[in-house]
């Protein structure tokens, strides 16, 4: 008995016509019938009433339907093992991660994996948020570290690494610095160092100010934390950042959070599904790595 006896059986029994059966599985009438015929001398009965036109099963052949099923998918699974492991050994992946972001649990993640599957090729990309989430929806991109105003982009499967609300850093000596509060139009009185757009901390700052019908001036972009904190100590804007980006410089900056963007900025791993095993194995692998608070993650 071979599964090619056993995929031609189920395909008559379900097309209830040997033709298209034969159509079916790409070969001969003929061929089809040969086989059906050997499958039957191994089994001792007729599998199908031959009188009529259409090819209708006999008792025996109820009988074997559901086994050849079971059967045929237990070697398709066989076979979907094979190649995931193959794909373990000599795959590749390519993993996305948003411009000026220093995530540690994302480099250690990616080191683990790599201990694990060292056969895998691992391809590193920065972009912005806007980017990538297009590129991982394209399959460009398998996973990608993406700052987001959202929980999950449309379509697409995420893991929330981080979600914070945002606020204003200023030099000690700035008239913000004195306030306790701090809200959007007190900002559209300053000029202002922001994320460039794409970035999901600037969609979600956008997105306030439009709420409230605020054009506030944006005189500096940077997509770095390290830039903005610099221009920010300078005197030449008011940096719009996270609250965790903003306590990695509390030394030289006062942070104080904007009331009035109750919004939070987030910071997740975003794929498109679990097919790929390498991904699967990456997921597991971020999970743990991420579940031990790091001061380096942020918010972009």
């Amino acid at each position: 008995m071979e599964l090619r006896q056993l995929e031609y059986f189920v395909a008559v029994a379900e097309e209830r016509n040997f033709t298209r059966a034969a159509e079916r599985v790409h070969i001969s009438q003929s061929g089809v019938s040969a086989q059906i015929r050997q499958l039957e001398r191994e089994l001792g009965a007729e599998l199908f009433d031959r009188s009529a036109r259409t090819a209708t099963l006999t008792v025996a052949g109820k009988a074997a339907l559901e086994p050849a099923r079971t059967a045929l998918a237990a070697a398709a699974a066989v076979g979907q093992a094979v190649g995931e492991v193959t794909e373990l050994i000599r795959g590749r992946i390519t993993v996305g991660m948003v411009m000026g972001c220093t995530v540690t649990p994302l480099f250690d993640a990616l080191a683990a994996f790599h201990r694990a599957h060292p056969g895998v090729e691992i391809s590193l990309l920065e972009d912005n948020s806007d980017v990538l989430v297009e590129k991982v929806r394209t399959g460009a991109v398998d996973l990608a570290l993406i700052g987001t105003a959202t929980a999950a982009p449309e379509g697409l499967e995420a893991l929330t690494i981080v979600s914070e609300r945002l606020v204003a850093a200023v030099p000690a000596g700035h008239p913000l610095a004195k306030r306790r509060r701090v809200t959007l139009r007190d900002l559209a009185a300053h000029p202002l160092v922001c994320m460039p757009p794409g970035t999901g901390l600037r969609t979600v700052f956008d997105r306030a100010c439009a709420a409230q019908s605020l054009r506030p001036a944006i005189a500096l972009e940077a997509s770095a934390a390290d830039a903005m904190a610099g221009l920010a100590v300078r005197g030449l804007g008011v940096a719009v950042l996270s609250a965790s980006m903003a306590a990695n410089y509390r030394d030289r900056l006062v942070a104080r959070t904007i009331d009035d963007v109750e919004a939070p900025a987030s910071l997740a791993l975003i794929w498109k599904s679990t097919h790929n095993p390498s991904v699967r194995e990456l997921l597991v692998h971020s999970r743990r790595a991420f579940t031990q608070p790091d001061p380096a993650q942020h918010a972009e």
